[in-house]
C-alpha cells in the first residue's frame, strides 16, 4: 500500500458529501461496488468511477443537503480499510413507496470496508442501516 489512508478517506467522505468529480481521481478504472440496491438487483454493473458517481449521485437526488460523517475509524489490515459512518439529511421526495412528507429529517449509519490496490480505492462493501432510513420515510 503507497497511499495515504487518511488522504483516501477525506476523499471517500467528500465524494460521498457530493463532490462527485473526486471519483475518477480516488477509485480505480475497474472500481467493483458490493451492495445490495433498492430496486432489488445486484450491484454488478456499478464498475468504475463513472458508475460510482451516478449512484452517488442518484442516492443524493432524494435527499437534501445529506452529509456524511465518520464515527469510527478509519481501520486497516493489510489492503483494507473500514470506516463507520452517520449520515444526517431532508427527505426532498421521490423515493419509491415513501410515505413521509418532504422535509422530513432522516439520519441512519453504516459501514464501509473499502480494498485499496496502490493509491486508489478498487473495491467497496456497504453495510447500512437501510431498515432505519425505510421506516423514517415510512415505506410500507
Amino acid at each position: 500500500m503507497t497511499t495515504n489512508v487518511s488522504e483516501l478517506v477525506d476523499g471517500w467522505l467528500h465524494l460521498w458529501n457530493g463532490e462527485l468529480d473526486r471519483a475518477a481521481g480516488l477509485v480505480t478504472p475497474d472500481f467493483r461496488v458490493h451492495a445490495a440496491l433498492m430496486g432489488g438487483g445486484d450491484s454488478s454493473a456499478l464498475s468504475g468511477p463513472e458508475a460510482l458517481a451516478g449512484w452517488i449521485a442518484q442516492t443524493r437526488a432524494a435527499f437534501t443537503d445529506l452529509t456524511f460523517a465518520i464515527e469510527v475509524g478509519p481501520i486497516v489490515q493489510d489492503d483494507l480499510l473500514a470506516v463507520r459512518w452517520a449520515v444526517k439529511g431532508t427527505y426532498g421526495g421521490g423515493f419509491p413507496g415513501a410515505a413521509a412528507e418532504p422535509g422530513t429529517s432522516v439520519a441512519f449509519t453504516g459501514t464501509d470496508t473499502l480494498r485499496i490496490a496502490g493509491d486508489r480505492l478498487a473495491e467497496y462493501w456497504v453495510n447500512s442501516d437501510i431498515h432505519v432510513l425505510l421506516a423514517q420515510l415510512e415505506v410500507g
